[in-house]
């Protein structure tokens, strides 16, 4: 089922309709129809449906493309807690998955090389997709830190960049780099040997 931000709902949610209202604007999108030229109207008529039908699933248009991002983007891991290296190879993992994924469609790649350029989307998905993968990463650092895997001394923060900047670099801006499958756990270990303690 697709989750939206939203909290409360006026009527029970088909999944049938909300369904159908994503594959019109994914068909939209494949048509080569811009981000910023898909109307609630427009998209409602391509899913046949009313527009109040999406206004009462959706806050409006950035809500929804959010929730189509989620839609064809794998579900977040789910983390074993065994060890922090353990976590940070399965996080970073899903981040690679994702950019091979997104080599693989070009809508999705088109989609998001357009959110740039449109504020309000792109700070829609921050908040809901972004930050709370931020939280967890920074969970986990901290959890390194309190059971000794992580030096006492790091400055989280900077560490969550330093284990999440290269793979962005390999997924987003270099399209022509490998994503090998053992990447995350080569990343991690790579960054690890510079942050754990050294006594």
């Amino acid at each position: 089922m697709v989750h939206t931000a939203r909290g409360v709902r006026g009527r029970p949610r088909s999944e049938a309709v909300e369904r159908a209202i994503i594959e019109g604007v994914l068909k939209l999108i494949e048509e080569g129809v811009p981000l910023a030229e898909l109307s609630i109207e427009r998209i409602a008529r391509t899913a046949g449906v009313g527009k109040a039908t999406i206004y009462r699933r959706w806050n409006g248009k950035e809500e929804l493309f959010v929730d189509i991002l989620r839609s064809v983007d794998d579900p977040p891991p789910e983390l074993a807690g065994e060890s922090m290296r353990g976590d940070l190879i399965t996080l970073l993992d899903h981040m690679r998955r994702r950019g091979v994924n997104m080599r693989a469609s070009a809508m999705l790649h088109n989609v998001f090389a357009q959110m740039k350029s449109l504020p309000k989307l792109w700070d829609a998905y921050h908040a809901t997709v972004v930050a709370p993968q931020r939280r967890v990463m920074l969970d986990v650092l901290r959890r390194g830190v309190e059971n000794g895997e992580l030096r006492a001394d790091v400055d989280i923060m900077l560490a969550n960049d330093l284990f999440v900047g290269p793979m962005l670099v390999r997924t987003v801006m270099r399209s022509d780099a490998p994503l090998d499958e053992d990447l995350a756990e080569r990343m991690v270990d790579a960054v690890l040997d510079g942050l754990r303690p050294t006594g």
